[in-house]
């Protein structure tokens, strides 16, 4: 059973219990995870993914961010990691590609010269975090969408204005604090609390979650103003 305080969950929880679920026997478990071609070889690389991703961001603690790793949707699936902090919130998405060559152009990342879809499905995840906090919060909460690069042999970044960050795991807490401050102290804390319940997301898994109902709403805008940014989701379809 998963905790109502998501503030427990460990990097990669979510992760882990998949690679339980595939195999159930310890041993066998153990056996797969370095069997190249397996699929618990595969879920493991992305274990290693999201617990490198995990240390960086956890380093932002007790500098006025607070993190959040394996938030569960009630479909199953899971946000990686959340950052809220003075630079905003982020949905931080763990992407491991040991020895490839990672580039960034207009509005896609390739892997070797292969197109994937980690900038739309990043964007999309931003959208749908941003609309459950507000719903909670009472107030826009602006997500911003997050890469963190894990093994590649280089990553190249050709947009200067880009649309996600995508950075070097080994970046992601030094970026993250060095951007300009959006949100204040109260703010921050006030987010922090309604995303760390899990029963923030129940419901929530489907892109269309507003036929379900808060549990509670907290005002996470002083006075119940709202943040100047554009909610994510607002000018854009999904």
């Amino acid at each position: 059973m998963q905790p109502d305080d998501l503030a427990e969950n460990r990097p990669g929880d979510a992760v882990r219990r998949k690679i339980r679920e595939l195999q159930p026997n310890p041993l066998l478990r153990l056996i797969g995870r370095w069997m190249p071609g397996s699929e618990i070889h595969s879920w493991a690389g992305g274990l290693i993914g999201e617990r490198a991703t995990g240390r960086r961001i956890d380093r932002l603690k007790g500098h006025g961010w607070f993190t959040l790793h394996a938030v569960p949707w009630a479909s199953g699936a899971d946000i990686d990691h959340v950052a809220i902090g003075p630079a905003g919130v982020f949905s931080i998405n763990s992407k491991r590609h040991p020895g490839k060559v990672v580039w960034y152009g207009d509005t896609a990342i390739t892997i070797n010269g292969a197109t994937t879809r980690h900038i739309a499905i990043s964007e999309s995840e931003a959208r749908r975090v941003s609309r459950v906090l507000s719903r909670h919060c009472g107030g826009d909460v602006p997500v911003r969408p997050v890469i963190s690069v894990v093994g590649a042999a280089k990553l190249t970044i050709k947009n200067a204005n880009p649309r996600v960050l995508v950075l070097e795991v080994d970046q992601v807490d030094r970026v993250l604090s060095g951007l300009s401050p959006t949100l204040s102290t109260e703010q921050v804390a006030r987010i922090y609390q309604v995303a760390r319940d899990a029963r923030t997301w129940a419901g929530q898994g489907l892109s269309d979650g507003s036929r379900h109902r808060p549990r509670t709403r907290q005002h996470c805008h002083p006075n119940g103003a709202t943040s100047h940014a554009t909610r994510m989701g607002e000018d854009q379809a999904d």
